[in-house]
């Protein structure tokens, strides 16, 4: 049976266009990608010393379980250059799935829908792009109230 899943993708070391269409192209015959966001360029979050992040947001199908969908994209980040690095610090490709249909998941290796997405204009922003009606289905919020409540300064449409 397929899924509707949300995946984050972000990157700002190298060419960061490029890392994120790489991203693209790698995702496996198990993932369809029905939509993708606009790219935007976004200020960094967590840690501030470093350059600005190019993130995008995907709506794909898959029939992938969440934690096989999991292993894959941590797989995919490491074949694309991804190295281990400080928490927030610079990253060549980061994966993350934002949700997996309406499935509220929370153990060791994975908690969906992602637990601070609701406190990212740089995840909100372009999800807004394939998604603003999304119901978060913790919060019983859309997308669209969601990001209503962040501040999104300095998020820019990249390439415009």
């Amino acid at each position: 049976m397929n899924h509707t899943v949300y995946i984050a993708m972000g990157t700002n070391l190298g060419n960061r266009l490029a890392n994120l269409r790489a991203a693209m192209k790698s995702m496996p015959p198990e993932i369809t990608v029905l939509a993708e966001s606009h790219v935007y360029e976004t200020p960094p979050w967590g840690y501030e010393n470093q350059p600005a992040f190019l993130n995008m947001v995907i709506k794909a199908e898959t029939g992938l379980e969440p934690e096989s969908l999991l292993a894959y994209l941590k797989q995919l980040e490491v074949e694309l250059g991804r190295k281990q690095n400080f928490r927030w610090g610079p990253r060549l490709i980061d994966l993350d799935i934002l949700f997996y249909g309406d499935l509220v998941i929370d153990t060791p290796p994975l908690v969906i829908p992602h637990p601070r997405l609701h406190e990212r204009a740089f995840v909100l922003v372009p999800l807004m792009d394939v998604a603003p009606d999304l119901f978060h289905p913790v919060f019983h919020r859309s997308i669209r109230d969601l990001l209503a409540e962040v501040n999104t300064e300095g998020i820019i449409r990249f390439g415009d």
